[in-house]
């Protein structure tokens, strides 16, 4: 294998399955607020957050994490004002307790915070300003959900730099299905094993929580209660760790394209199916590889939040790795991916909430479904709605719809949800 191509798989991986405590936008939001607060220099007494449209959408129905059960984008920022952490980074709430917790129920009800949507910014946006003993300080966060582009004290530009996610990304435009079985065979363990033994664990973790306590709507728990098999298995797995934590369970996860739920979903289903096929431990993270590869390849297209559903992308990713464990070809798993999306493909975002464990249990059944037809052969063809001649092409389509195609969809679920749209 080319050794860029093989340091660039690596480097992926290193960079996108990172802790996470927490729904990331909700976390983008206090982040953005623990720095603002310390680029102030003092508590604030006037905070405004100016926001993307996807952000608020994803952060307007979640809990925030270790919030005690607040809900919305003034919990998140006042709640990172208090007691956030801006050098934990993704887990910039892990260390908040009681008092801030009592303190930031105070300063919500008082107002101290303010929200509006930001217009011609990227789809992941954030503006934090924050005023208070006579100082004024602003923190932007663009395209990444801790890629600080802007700060700002007095007016004067503290730090400023614009293309810092550009320089910090690994070539996704080199990411294909068969390259990334290739890599998944050849690579050296050891180049991957700390940040996959991570996914695991932490993982595992929320998800058996999940399945212990009655969080969210309790999807997870309902998948293991329709059966013992495999398939149920491996869906209340994944389910189970989403009911926890879109409900605010302080558990941290690892996350795949930004996104908690796709990191779980891509992972979870496969180590069950690992277990209980008996695979070796070096075939899970060969697996794992497949998995949380084949879910960026799509994402690459569709970019970090847009109106379709992520977790279908991660889910094809799941379905391929299976594919994988299951002895299947290279062609196999590309079939895996091309029937999981012809299906399931354009599910809509409808924000972050206790329903997405509902969307991964459909988008897993449909990779399920996939991989059971890509094992006996069968294949829908090209010309068949979106699918196209190659898998790759298939995957870019249906990114093309993602991105470009549910544009307007996206405005109009933001304008539903904001109650600013007429439903006459």
């Amino acid at each position: 294998m080319d050794q860029k191509l093989y340091d660039d798989y690596v480097h992926l991986l290193n960079r996108e399955l990172v802790l996470a405590l927490g729904c990331t936008e909700p976390i983008a939001l206090a982040y953005a607020a623990a720095t603002c607060r310390e680029t102030l220099g003092s508590f604030p007494t006037v905070v405004e957050a100016r926001c993307s449209g996807n952000i608020i959408k994803n952060a307007k129905g979640v809990v925030v994490p270790n919030s005690g059960g607040m809900k919305g984008i003034e919990a998140a920022v006042v709640l990172g004002i208090v007691g956030g952490d801006a050098k934990a980074g993704l887990e910039v709430l892990q260390g908040v307790g009681d008092k801030d917790r009592k303190r930031a129920r105070e300063l919500i009800d008082a107002g101290l915070c303010t929200c509006s949507l930001a217009a011609d910014v990227p789809n992941l946006f954030v503006e934090i300003r924050a005023s208070g003993a006579g100082h004024t300080a602003t923190v932007h966060v663009e395209y990444e959900h801790t890629n600080i582009t802007l700060i700002t004290r007095d007016g004067d530009t503290m730090f400023e730099d614009a293309a810092s996610h550009l320089r910090s990304q690994a070539d996704k435009s080199s990411l294909s299905i068969r390259d990334i079985v290739a890599f998944a065979e050849q690579v050296r363990l050891d180049d991957v094993r700390d940040v996959l033994e991570r996914q695991i664990r932490c993982n595992l973790a929320i998800s058996k929580e999940g399945l212990r306590r009655p969080w969210g709507a309790g999807i997870g728990c309902l998948a293991h209660e329709r059966g013992d098999d495999v398939r149920s298995r491996a869906i209340a797995q994944a389910a189970a760790g989403s009911d926890a934590r879109m409900s605010g369970c302080s558990l941290p996860v690892v996350v795949n394209c930004g996104s908690g739920n796709q990191g779980m979903t891509c992972s979870l289903p496969v180590i069950e199916y690992a277990q209980a096929t008996g695979s070796t431990h070096d075939a899970l993270l060969r697996a794992l590889c497949v998995s949380n590869l084949i879910a960026q390849d799509q994402k690459r297209y569709i970019g970090a939040l847009s109106a379709y559903c992520g977790v279908v992308c991660a889910a094809a990713g799941a379905g391929a790795a299976i594919t994988y464990l299951a002895g299947g070809s290279c062609q196999r798993i590309e079939d895996t991916v091309v029937n999981t999306i012809a299906n399931i493909g354009g599910m809509v975002c409808d924000g972050a909430k206790p329903s997405c464990a509902a969307k991964i249990y459909t988008a897993l059944e449909a990779a399920f479904l996939g991989h059971e037809m890509a094992m006996r052969g069968s294949r829908f063809e090209a010309g068949d709605g979106l699918v196209m001649e190659s898998a790759e092409e298939t995957v870019r389509a249906l990114g093309h719809v993602g991105k470009e195609g549910m544009r307007q969809t996206d405005t109009e679920i933001l304008k539903l949800m904001l109650g600013k749209h007429s439903q006459s």
